[in-house]
C-alpha cells in the first residue's frame, strides 16, 4: 500500500497554514465544509496521528496524509 502513496511538497508562504485551508488549496476538499467532514471522519493524519482539529496549524516539517496522498510541509526560502 505504501508503494501507491503519492508524495508531494507544499511550500509555506508564512509561519503556518491551517489544515482546512491546505485541504482546500490542494483540492483534497472541495469546500471548508468538506474539509471539516474529512477531519471529523478521521480521514486526515498529521505526523502519523489522526488529526481532530480542522484548523490545526501546520508548520514546516509536518506531514499530512489523506487517502493515498502524503503532503510534506516545507519552509519558504526568504
Amino acid at each position: 500500500m505504501l508503494n501507491s502513496m503519492k508524495s508531494e511538497y507544499f511550500k509555506l508562504k508564512s509561519e503556518f497554514i491551517e489544515l482546512n485551508k491546505l485541504l482546500k488549496l490542494l483540492r483534497i476538499a472541495q469546500s471548508g465544509a468538506h474539509a471539516k467532514i474529512l477531519v471529523d471522519r478521521g480521514e486526515v493524519w498529521v505526523n502519523n496521528k489522526i488529526e481532530t482539529r480542522k484548523r490545526a496549524k501546520l508548520r514546516a516539517g509536518d506531514s499530512i496524509q489523506v487517502g493515498n496522498r502524503m503532503i510534506r510541509i516545507k519552509a519558504s526560502e526568504r
